[in-house]
């Protein structure tokens, strides 16, 4: 296993906690009440449901399953949170402002992490990866099904010749040919 692997899993975990940890308050009357303060409409609604869409989206990236769409939904959660409930540039007290200020830009911080697994994904240790894996050897041709599961040196006995390698699974799209 690479260490790279590992980096991309434990970098999903730790961004994930925040969404996952703070969505519970999105459940309780202060933080409703905090988020009507601020001008958010229907607020006893919307507070509970940005809840639900939080821990969605961070439980998805946490586990890596629908890696993508979980990232895009942290999206949808930041954005108007990050807009609405930091908006620092309104606040009139100085050390109020400061805070907001940090607030926000955390969740600009996070909206960019959030952009960055919506497009690569969950990587190789990822549920994706894994359910991705499963479904290419299930649908190849017997002689590939054998391939996927064997060691090279087997192959290479077996069949005469050894079998293209495959391409692994959440590389990063280019929008040009590969430079090697």
């Amino acid at each position: 296993m690479k260490n790279s692997n590992l980096v991309s899993l434990f970098g999903r975990q730790l961004f994930s906690i925040i969404f996952i940890l703070s969505s519970t308050s999105h459940f309780k009357p202060p933080t409703v009440e905090y988020a009507a303060q601020h001008g958010v409409v229907l607020a006893g609604v919307l507070v509970p449901l940005s809840g639900i869409v939080a821990l969605v989206g961070g439980l998805s990236v946490l586990l890596g399953y629908e890696t993508r769409l979980g990232a895009w939904l942290l999206t949808l959660f930041l954005i108007p949170v990050t807009l609405v409930m930091h908006n620092f540039w309104a606040v009139a007290d100085a050390s109020a402002a400061q805070v907001e200020r940090a607030l926000f830009l955390r969740n600009i911080a996070l909206l960019g992490g959030a952009l960055l697994i919506g497009y690569f994904g969950g990587g190789p240790l990822s549920l994706d990866a894994l359910i991705h894996r499963e479904k290419k050897v299930d649908s190849a041709p017997a002689r590939h099904r054998i391939a996927a599961r064997a060691p090279a040196s087997v192959l290479k006995e077996t069949l005469g010749a050894e079998l293209p390698h495959s391409q692994p699974v959440d590389t990063p799209r280019h929008a040009g040919p590969s430079r090697v």
